[in-house]
């Protein structure tokens, strides 16, 4: 569980509300002043009808589906796919290349497996670069498009909130007979700008930055095992291999690579 999603949405709505309550005299029917839902119509179902013009059906999906990823990301973790990356070529320097393959029948991680298995083939180097730069660079790409369906969607969503606001005003200015109605009427086309405010910058926006952080992580993962894959089928050194593929990670991330081993007495890393 991811808890900085958790906490940023559950405590932001809650401030949202305090907020509300302490403008309102800590008045609970404050907040279903807050509530309309002609102004919702107009936000939540323009906005979602703009990215249905904007993008196919099957990518808009996609892209909502993509809401769990925020709460419970993959699992990235650099230093122990290096750990793993040594392991293989200690494998493969005191028993051949040939020796991975039982190794990579083990692997959960299907990216690492298939680099392994076109090594063991015997497939030259700029191939298996090629092959598995190009599923790298193509995930990227699909990860760069969900992203970007919730940045469009932070874009429509304020445009639609002034739309509200205007179709509110307009009825408004249609009432100028009974000043009495004014001051609700205004008050609801002002809700409509609120919805389309919280939409965008409390969720769509937020939503693809933490998507964006988290292709990242998965990307660099994948260019740790690009580089030590390499490294194995060039036969280079199982040290310095560890120490080229250090350099990927952040000073702080440094001291996890080997820590396994270290705890278990040196044994070998393995894939889990």
């Amino acid at each position: 569980m991811e808890l900085g999603s958790l906490i940023g949405l559950v405590v932001g709505v809650v401030l949202i509300l305090v907020a509300i309550l302490i403008t309102g005299d800590w008045n609970p029917a404050m907040i279903g002043e807050f509530g309309d839902a002609p102004s919702v119509m107009v936000v939540l179902g323009g906005t979602t009808m703009s990215a249905f013009i904007a993008v196919k059906l099957s990518t808009f999906v996609t892209a909502m589906k993509a809401i769990g990823i925020i709460f419970k990301p993959p699992s990235t973790d650099p230093a122990a796919a290096i750990d793993s990356i040594v392991t293989l070529a200690n494998t493969a320097r005191k028993e051949g290349v040939l020796a991975l393959e039982e190794s990579a029948n083990n692997m959960d991680d299907a990216f690492l497996k298939k680099g392994v298995m076109l090594i063991v083939d015997g497939t030259d180097p700029e191939l298996v670069k090629d092959i598995m730069e190009t599923e790298r660079s193509w995930t990227e790409d699909r990860h760069g498009m969900i992203a970007g369906v919730w940045e469009m969607l932070a874009t429509y969503a304020p445009s639609w909130g002034m739309l509200g606001t205007m179709v509110g005003l307009i009825l408004m200015l249609l009432q100028l007979d009974d000043p009495g109605a004014m001051g609700p009427m205004l008050s609801v086309a002002l809700v409509t700008t609120f919805y389309g405010c919280i939409l965008a910058n409390f969720l769509c926006n937020p939503i693809a930055s933490k998507l964006k952080q988290i292709s990242g992580e998965e990307i660099l993962l994948k260019t740790v095992l690009i580089e030590g894959m390499l490294s194995i089928q060039a036969g280079e050194n199982p040290r310095i291999i560890e120490e080229k593929l250090k350099s990927f990670l952040a000073p702080a991330l440094r001291s996890g690579v080997g820590a396994k081993e270290a705890g278990a007495g040196g044994g070998g890393g393995g894939d889990e």
